[in-house]
Order: structure tokens, then C-alpha cells, then sequence
């Protein structure tokens, strides 16, 4: 039997797993991250500016188009917490995101979106169901920190 100090050490590394497949343009990894549709019905992907996207195809054609699309990305995940019940884990955070969204050098624009992953356990280890982004609004005061 595993410890949950472990069980929460897989999932953090699914999770990163899942950052790591957009910073590098890695959609191999990207599949690698996400359940097949037997093993979590219903799979979705939610980020801020896209649509619903519902099913495996249509969530890994939309990761394809923006791995082929964004020059540079860069996530730095703050206020991670990792809930896990039974075969189901839930890890909330704070994206801290860093893009290059033409090829200028220096052009970077950042933003902070909260996030809510879910993942199933598998036989093949932990796997995303659903991902869920919303970006923060800043507030005038906040834009100085």
C-alpha cells in the first residue's frame, strides 16, 4: 500500500508532466498526460478564450494547434495544493504564465490564470480528465507587486 505522501508525489509529477508537454511543444507527452476515453468519460479542456473542448480528439487537435503556434511558454505554478480521494486527485494552482506570441525577440507578455486539474488513477499511473483555467484580473494595486 502506497502512502498518500506518495500517492500526491505521482500526481504532482502527472501535473508537471502536463506543463512540461506545452513548454515544449511535446505532443507526444501531451498524450502521454491525458486519460483514454474509457479510463475517464467525458474528458474537457477549458482555458481562458477557447471553447469547451469535449473528448480526446478534439482536446489534443486544439494542444497540437497551439504547441505549433505560441514561439515560447512558460508556466511558474504557485499556491499548488493536492487533494486525492480513492482513484481521483484534484490539484488547484496559480499559473503564472510567460509567453513569446510573435517571433520579436523580447516580446514577452505574462499573465496569472487559477487552474483546477483533475486526474484518474490508471493502470499507466495518473492521468488528466479535466483541465480547467480562468484568468485572475489584476487590480491597478496589484500590478506594481
Amino acid at each position: 500500500m502506497r502512502s498518500r505522501q506518495e500517492i500526491e508525489e505521482r500526481v504532482a509529477a502527472a501535473n508537471a508532466d502536463f506543463y512540461q508537454a506545452i513548454e515544449t511543444g511535446d505532443i507526444d507527452l501531451m498524450s502521454r498526460v491525458w486519460a483514454e476515453e474509457d479510463q475517464a468519460p467525458d474528458l474537457v479542456c477549458v482555458n481562458p478564450g477557447w471553447p469547451m473542448l469535449r473528448g480526446r480528439a478534439e482536446i489534443m487537435r486544439a494542444w497540437s494547434l497551439v504547441m505549433a503556434n505560441i514561439p515560447y511558454i512558460q508556466y511558474v505554478l504557485t499556491e499548488t495544493h493536492i487533494g486525492v480521494s480513492g482513484d481521483i486527485a484534484m490539484v488547484t494552482c496559480e499559473e503564472n504564465v510567460l509567453t513569446a506570441e510573435d517571433d520579436k525577440p523580447g516580446f514577452v507578455a505574462g499573465g496569472r490564470v487559477v487552474t483546477t486539474n483533475l486526474f484518474v488513477e490508471t493502470e499507466q499511473g495518473w492521468r488528466l480528465w479535466s483541465h480547467h483555467a480562468s484568468p485572475v484580473m489584476l487590480h491597478e494595486d496589484d500590478e506594481g507587486e
